[in-house]
């Protein structure tokens, strides 16, 4: 246990003492940098503002002309503070001016000072502005005042982000004024409510210990905990039926116990933070250090470390994952704010109502987006740097369906939104009255609507949108939601809950799609650099046939004596397609032998979502019992843009001639060969993309539950015969857009695709 602690204790009581005064920001601002100019023997400090046009603003100052506040402003990357804001990291000179990236602004009257140090204050993984210390001797600072300078640092963050500067206008303070950001529509709909935030907050009042002694033997404990629970998760008996090295638990393990990583967290309590602020402090770190790191593996082990500083702090909160700090939000709605969010986390949030969800980082056709959907949760995703703009109870309106986010709404928008959810409310019923209509087109073509489903929520949809059955339903969540694999047993009853609730109807159920980014807990992670194009979906399941037949015959089990339907993922060749059936075949034979009671009827389908797959089709002919289309992935592949990867998140269009003629070439093929082919993606939900569906041949389109209203009112309105014959022009022309053209289509035959 060292001596010297690296922030001294009375310098974090006088800062709480700041912190605590009933002041305006820009006064505490300044009695900061006078304290820590006093405290830490320097001739300046000074504070930065990171603005909203991307500028670093010189708002308090002791030592520098007081002048200069509000006037001095440094781009990121200019001199030695824009550096400091570029790379996330501290920056400590003996020299500063003869470095090469110092700039010199001379209404700062700051000609004498050599000494230089500088460190970045962080919020939500973000440089939201940067505290610098200069002194007129050259000299090298020390490691402890270097962590001393970031911890304030970590206290300044909410003060430096709450506040508005002179050159804003002189306003309400930031954390007062509306914000609109923009994103990308990963459910439609809309929300009101008021902000919880998925990663646990630290707020400034909480930064500072009261009880040394006591926050210490806190943190230990929740250290203690934190290794047995993983400890638990490594004695889970599944080693037989995994067979693999569980290396991503063991390094986890590894990183967990880092005597470097728990003893900096202790220095911090020991030093005055509580336990709480010491792992936030770590926390921001690891988050700005992930930001600036472009190699993969390192990426994943800063996400490990970020992920145990989360885990400790749940700890410490009682295992209550929900924000306990801030305004109380008693039974209002709630909007749920997260960084990033896997699948398995939405999940854990179980039967919680969220009136939306706002994510910094996801894509439209991630599966957190797709468990968004199938609970019916008006979602916008893609907006960067969204952590540092909101505040846990801030009011907020979510618009899935132009892809807004609106913080702190004023009252013409809160009117607004008023107005518009009667009207969301209004189309809805008139969806709800269609349930019971056919869906046909007016020229009397049945077109066949399924719902996409994976969670036990999702079935209560059968029967509210009139769907014709389960076009798919997605096995995997069931293994996503829990820490340990699903049992036999629990895997039969759910499948028989859904044939029960089917009713007679069609269910098709797609095997387990894992990997990319549905990993299980407990899956080796094989560290990928595209896990899209790796060792996920069918070639995982074929290559655990324990986990796989374990599934395959809960399947056969829950049919007993009713029609079971069955499709294998992400298929590329015939053998792939050969050799799961013979695992299906296997249990079929298994349960027959053990005096179960088999289906009575079964059908073997394919997932076509590789364009490998559409030409092995040909060598398929009488062996397989059904195609369905998965646009989600097979888009992907097809346009070569990895859809977890924002920068090309866009670049898969469904609407486009490529498509649309691969498609046409696909359906025929299959119509030639005596294959019935449906579409399950998610574009099959959507109007426009549906109609081109039913354009090039498609009769069969499962969807959320959300699209099946309004693509049924979309082909009522449709006089396909028509239709068609105009659009197979538009499809033989070379104009480069598809869209534009198509749209006129539409409202030269009166489709209804808008609101009306």
């Amino acid at each position: 246990m060292p001596d010297n602690f690296s922030i001294p204790r009375l310098l974090m009581n006088r800062l709480r003492a700041v912190m605590a005064a009933d002041i305006d920001p820009d006064s505490r601002l300044q009695r900061v940098v006078r304290l820590v100019a006093d405290t830490m023997v320097g001739d300046v400090c000074s504070i930065y503002r990171r603005t909203e046009d991307h500028r670093l603003e010189l708002i308090a100052t002791e030592g520098l002309s007081p002048e200069a506040v509000h006037r001095t402003f440094l781009g990121f990357g200019e001199g030695l503070v824009g550096q400091i804001a570029t790379h996330a990291q501290p920056l400590s000179i003996q020299d500063a001016p003869r470095h090469p990236s110092f700039s010199y602004r001379p209404e700062t009257g700051e000609d004498p000072y050599h000494a230089f140090l500088g460190v970045p204050i962080l919020r939500g993984g973000q440089v939201v502005g940067v505290l610098t210390v200069q002194n007129r001797t050259e000299r090298t600072y020390e490691d402890d005042e270097i962590e001393s300078l970031q911890t304030i640092a970590m206290v300044l963050a909410e003060i430096v982000t709450g506040r508005s500067s002179a050159t804003e206008g002189n306003g309400p303070e930031r954390a007062g004024r509306p914000v609109n950001l923009r994103g990308r529509i990963l459910c439609d709909g809309l929300g009101l409510g008021r902000v919880r935030l998925h990663d646990p907050v630290i707020p400034a009042a909480k930064f500072f210990a009261v009880d040394p002694d006591l926050e210490e033997r806190r943190l230990v404990g929740a250290l203690e905990e934190l290794h047995i629970s993983i400890d638990r998760l490594l004695a889970a008996e599944i080693g037989g039926l995994w067979g693999e090295p569980r290396d991503v638990i063991e390094a986890y393990k590894l990183l967990a116990s880092d005597p470097g990583w728990a003893e900096r967290l202790r220095e911090g309590v020991r030093s005055g933070l509580s336990a709480e602020a010491s792992i936030d402090r770590m926390r921001r770190e690891h988050r700005a250090r992930f930001e600036n790191v472009r190699d993969t593996y390192l990426r994943e082990r800063l996400h490990d470390l970020e992920d145990l500083d989360n885990r400790l702090l749940r700890i410490l909160a009682g295992h209550d994952e929900q924000d306990t700090t801030g305004p109380d939000i008693g039974d209002e709605p709630e909007v749920l704010v997260a960084r990033r969010l896997g699948p398995a986390e939405l999940l854990d949030y179980g039967q919680k109502n969220f009136a939306a969800i706002i994510l910094e980082e996801v894509s439209a056709s991630s599966h957190a987006a797709i468990v968004a959907r199938g609970l019916g949760i008006p979602t916008v995703g893609g907006i960067e740097g969204l952590l540092t703009q909101v505040s846990r109870g801030d009011t907020v309106i979510v618009d899935g369906e132009e892809g807004s986010v609106h913080i702190r709404p004023d009252e013409g928008l809160l009117r607004a939104f008023g107005e518009r959810r009667k009207l969301l409310s209004e189309r809805q019923a008139a969806f709800l009255a269609l349930r019971g209509e056919p869906s046909e087109t007016l020229d009397h073509v049945d077109i066949r609507l399924m719902l996409n489903a994976g969670l036990g929520l999702d079935l209560d949809h059968l029967n509210s949108t009139g769907a014709a059955g389960i076009g798919l339903f997605r096995t995997e969540f069931q293994f996503l939601m829990s820490d340990t694999l699903p049992r036999l047993h629990d895997q039969i009853d759910l499948y028989r809950n859904v044939l029960d609730s089917a009713d007679g109807r069609p269910v098709y159920f797609r095997t387990v799609d894992l990997g990319g980014d549905k990993l299980l807990p407990n899956l080796n992670d094989l560290r990928e650099e595209n896990p899209a194009l790796g060792w996920r979906s069918i070639r995982f399941a074929l290559d655990r046939p324990g986990l796989f037949r374990r599934q395959l015959r809960a399947l056969v089990r829950a049919a007993a004596g009713r029609s079971l339907n069955v499709m294998f993922p992400m298929l590329t060749t015939v053998h792939e397609f050969r050799d799961a059936r013979a695992l299906l075949q296997k249990e079929l034979d298994w349960s027959a032998a053990a005096g179960f009671v088999p289906p009575s009827d079964l059908k073997v389908g394919a997932m076509l979502e590789t364009p490998a797959f559409a030409y092995a089709l040909e060598d398929l002919g009488g062996e397989v019992d059904f195609i369905s289309i998965g646009t989600n992935d097979l888009l992907q592949f097809f346009h070569a843009a990895d859809r977890m990867t924002p920068v090309v998140a866009d670049r898969y269009p469904f609407v486009s001639r490529p498509v649309m003629r691969f498609l046409k070439q696909v359906r025929q093929t299959c119509d030639r060969l005596g294959i019935p082919i449906s579409v399950c993606g998610e574009g099959a939900g959507h109007p426009l993309q549906a109609l081109c569906l039913i354009a090039v041949g498609y009769r069969s389109l499962s969807m959320p539950a959300g699209g099946i209203g309004p693509v049924k009112r979309m082909l009522r309105s449709l006089d396909l015969g028509a239709f068609q014959s105009d659009f197979e022009a538009l499809l033989n022309q070379t104009s480069p857009r598809l869209g534009n053209g198509l749209l006129e289509l539409v409202v030269t035959h009166g489709i209804k695709l808008a609101d009306a």
